[in-house]
């Protein structure tokens, strides 16, 4: 079977000047390849090894909490503190969210992602951007390649904003598409409110309002990404997503039963084992900005497999993008000076997109890069 996705030179040019053909990453012809290209081949020192040990990721019931059980509130809090102290993740049942919407979810990703890939691409994300289709990001990165596909979309809190979903799904896909964007409209909706829960949780948590955070995020303009990871046959060889901390506030993740997610925890990595009643909560930069590197968050990664298709729904909260992230000023003090400067998510949205491949040293590089653009500017 003819792979598509060769590089070739254009055989019109001379061959010092000729230019490459952009890889393609199609699917459904690449997951029954015994070898792969070698821009998905991983260094070895970043393979995946099999069976890593799972991570004890505290489960968190919110019922009480949801409740508004006032001794509830406070044990899942503690419960999220230690967590966050310690690794960034944590797993919350009884969230309140309707697991039919879940279900469908996870059932409507197959509409998207088992179209041939040209009506895929009708979705396409441009270079620099944030939102849209991409397979295996072959438009940005030659190497250490993601074996996976991905449709990311906007979605906003904000008043006159409701429909941000459904109308990207129809304006981008077409009217076929519009039962889709109604699901994930209600699903980012349900994400957004238990996303301001976690948010009190966590405010909590770190000894500051109980609504402080909460009302920083009340107006967000989130994303919201499908992911799909088919089958490969060379899977130690490759990553489905490769070792990064989220550069968003809040990622609240559902796996599928397949699993996949690694966190890098006391220099190892370890798996989370899917539980389909649970969603997997993690920090991400923007929030361990807000709490002034109080937490952290944390390296992790997603591995595949040779047989199976693993699919996963990730919303990353973010704020509004004018908002000024800043941490309060009770976090701050002697033991914790201020660890970054003042940004607008906007800022760093454009900083991961355009200059900057998220890793664990994000925000490190980011704030250097901050601080002389602001340098520049004032000359």
């Amino acid at each position: 079977m003819t792979i598509n996705c060769m590089i070739a030179s254009e055989p019109s040019m001379p061959q010092s000047a000729a230019k490459k053909a952009p890889l393609i990453f199609d699917a459904k012809q690449l997951q029954h390849q015994t070898a792969i290209p070698p821009q998905f081949i991983w260094p070895d020192d970043e393979k995946p090894s099999a069976d890593p040990p799972e991570l004890d990721v505290p489960l968190i019931d919110l019922r009480g909490f949801l409740s508004g059980d006032p001794a509830a509130a406070r044990r899942a809090s503690d419960l999220v503190g230690e967590a966050c102290r310690k690794h960034g993740f944590f797993l919350v049942v009884n969230h309140g969210v309707d697991e039919a919407l879940v279900a469908a979810a996870h059932r409507k990703m197959d509409d998207f992602f088992l179209q041939p890939l040209p009506d895929k691409q009708r979705a396409a994300r441009k270079l620099g951007e944030h939102c849209g289709y991409a397979s295996s990001f072959t438009g940005r990165f030659s190497a250490k390649l993601p074996w996976k596909e991905t449709l990311s979309f906007e979605y906003s809190a904000k008043s006159g904003e409701h429909h941000i979903v459904e109308d990207y799904f129809t304006n981008t896909l077409g009217q076929d598409f519009t039962h889709l964007g109604k699901v994930y409209q209600e699903y980012c909706s349900s994400m957004s409110r238990l996303s301001l829960g976690i948010m009190e949780l966590l405010g909590m948590s770190l000894g500051v309002e109980r609504c402080h955070f909460k009302e920083f995020f009340e107006a967000n303009e989130s994303i919201m990404r499908l992911n799909y990871y088919p089958p490969c046959q060379r899977p130690y060889e490759t990553l489905g997503t490769g070792p990064h901390c989220d550069p968003t506030s809040l990622t609240i993740l559902h796996q599928d039963s397949v699993g996949g997610l690694q966190v890098h925890v006391d220099g190892q990595w370890r798996s989370i084992a899917p539980n389909v009643d649970a969603f997997v909560v993690n920090i991400g930069d923007t929030f361990m900005a807000l709490s002034n590197g109080r937490y952290n968050s944390c390296l992790h990664r997603a591995v595949v497999n040779s047989t199976t298709s693993r699919k996963s729904l990730a919303f990353f909260l973010c704020p509004d993008k004018n908002r000024v992230v800043r941490p309060p000023p009770q976090l701050v003090d002697a033991a914790f000076p201020r660890a970054y400067p003042d940004f607008d998510w906007a800022d760093l949205l454009e900083f991961t997109q355009k200059h900057y491949r998220a890793d664990m040293n994000t925000m490190t590089s980011f704030s250097t890069w901050i601080n002389d653009r602001r340098v520049t500017h004032h000359v």
